[in-house]
């Protein structure tokens, strides 16, 4: 009940009020700022230039001819369908029912995540061995990224710190 006489109020005398909108006057433009009033009291000729047209100009661009064309198809297809040779088997791919889906290669230049930690681990145990040059070799990388690889990233660490103390119980597992 409360719901129809709350739209009987709001719908009450509505054409009057919606002609009373749309009768007031428009608000003005908002006003300039003063450094750009002194420069167009200044220089009034700059307004009538801007809003002036110019023949020749307006001849010179209706001469204008545009003519486009699609990029080469070869580079469309790059894009598409890399190259064979542009690609590179994995590595190492992690074992049994881990393999979320059956990726066979890679791009030149990219790792895997499983590549990844497999580095970073060959690195970790023997740098002397596996040098960022070797690797960079192996896994097809550039140098660059490969030193930045082995810097900034470091495989996760299991550190078990025993006891202070060996009066202390600890609970056995069965």
């Amino acid at each position: 009940m409360g719901v129809r006489v709350s739209r009987v109020l709001r719908n009450f005398n509505l054409e009057n009020r919606a002609h009373r909108e749309i009768g007031k006057a428009k608000p003005s433009a908002a006003p300039r700022h003063p450094s750009m009033k002194n420069i167009v009291e200044q220089n009034p000729k700059n307004t009538e230039a801007i809003h002036r047209k110019n023949e020749p100009l307006l001849s010179l661009l209706k001469t204008v001819y545009v003519d486009s064309k699609d990029p080469p198809q070869q580079s469309v297809k790059h894009e598409v369908m890399p190259n064979e040779e542009e690609r590179r088997p994995l590595k190492s791919s992690l074992p049994g029912p881990y393999r979320i889906c059956d990726i066979k290669d890679v791009p030149q230049g990219k790792l895997s995540i499983v590549e990844a930690l497999t580095v970073l681990n060959n690195y970790k145990q023997s740098p002397k061995t596996w040098t960022p040059d070797k690797i960079a070799q192996e896994y097809s990388l550039d140098l660059k990224d490969t030193e930045a690889l082995l810097e900034f990233f470091i495989p996760f660490e299991v550190k078990i710190i025993p006891p202070k103390t060996e009066d202390k119980k600890q609970i056995k597992g069965t």
